[in-house]
């Protein structure tokens, strides 16, 4: 296996671009590091990005940790929505910190630049996710290095401080320069790409904040199709075919699958969660909610066949076509609920 003097954070942005190369432009080997969670990550471009930025990356899936530190409320607050940016920080450096000695790497790189952002890159917060993520020797940020302490790295020798750079503030000009100097021609578009940040995202987790034990995969099926409840109960609808071809991929035993019987509709997707049961008047109900959405049923002005696959016995159910199940609640109720629900305990 092939060794590196150091581990970066590259989310595909032009921060992580910028600092993984001007590492690397020291003579240093570097590894990227791709994190993906529900929430965040493009696996599906790390071949590209090699190809365009020079740098060699490995995807690192972190979906349940985060699931779990976002289940247990995170330590350092949350943001204009739900995303915990320092707490993700943290979680993501704790994560590299712990592959240095598998990749034999002496350090870690950050594209952090000091005043970028109002919440995760003030100088308070920077120190506090060094020293909260156990990495306060051991992490680099190159783009704005001057205007922090040296690091063992830079003291050693091992880092020429001269070269780094002394970033700070929220404008683009000083990156596209360096991306200029670089030769980087492929400018990544400005923005986090953390769906935790998006208001209609927000309110498809909202609901299944509520619960314990939740899944990264219950998050991945959150990211598709019409997200419907009913009290407890957690109910997808495919919009397309192609939703419905995810929602059969991500279909986990347990859950109910629902489709017409000799109609064209939906796909849908029955979750059973903790303290939810899914009783024969419940099922119905879905079966009743799902023809509701299928046009050619609702104009049936009759009964409709629904089919239920539990994935060990099926069965048919008729019902006229209802919508029993509502969308998650607005985003405006979110946001009031939320700093009650960072003050209340995980739920158990």
């Amino acid at each position: 296996m092939p060794t590196y003097h150091a581990l970066s954070l590259f989310s595909g942005g032009l921060d992580s671009i910028l600092a993984t190369r001007m590492v690397m432009a020291q003579g240093l080997s570097v590894l990227g590091l791709h994190f993906v969670s529900p929430f965040f990550g493009k696996p599906q471009a790390v071949a590209a990005w090699e190809r365009d930025y020079g740098v060699t990356l490995e995807v690192m899936d972190i979906g349940q940790a985060f699931v779990d530190m976002l289940s247990a409320r995170p330590a350092h607050g949350l943001g204009k929505t739900l995303n915990p940016c320092v707490d993700c920080k943290i979680l993501m450096l704790r994560h590299a910190r712990a592959l240095l000695s598998h990749y034999g790497a002496q350090f870690l790189i950050s594209g952090e630049v000091l005043g970028q952002r109002p919440m995760s890159q003030r100088e308070d917060t920077l120190n506090a996710i060094r020293n909260d993520a156990g990495v306060r020797d051991l992490l680099l940020r190159p783009l704005c290095a001057k205007h922090l302490p040296p690091t063992p790295m830079e003291e050693s020798g091992l880092v020429d401080r001269e070269r780094l750079g002394a970033m700070h503030g929220r404008g683009r000009k000083p990156q596209l320069e360096l991306a200029r100097v670089m030769g980087i021609s492929r400018i990544p578009a400005q923005g986090g790409g953390c769906r935790l940040t998006e208001k209609e995202s927000a309110r498809r987790y909202w609901p299944l904040l509520q619960f314990s034990a939740l899944r990264a995969e219950d998050f991945h099926l959150a990211n598709v199709g019409r997200q419907l409840w009913h009290g407890r109960h957690w109910l997808v609808l495919a919009r397309n075919e192609r939703d419905g071809q995810v929602l059969r991929s991500l279909r986990r035993p347990g859950d109910l699958m629902l489709q017409l019987d000799q109609l064209p509709g939906p796909t849908g997707i029955a979750r059973p969660l903790p303290g939810a049961v899914w009783d024969v008047a419940t099922v119905q109900q879905a079966a009743a909610t799902l023809a509701h959405f299928a046009p050619k049923a609702r104009t049936a002005d009759a009964p409709v066949r629904v089919r239920i696959d539990d994935g060990g016995n099926r069965s048919t159910v008729e019902v006229l076509p209802a919508c029993c199940f509502a969308e998650p609640p607005s985003w405006e109720c979110i946001r009031e609920a939320k700093a009650q629900w960072m003050q209340e305990s995980s739920p158990k």
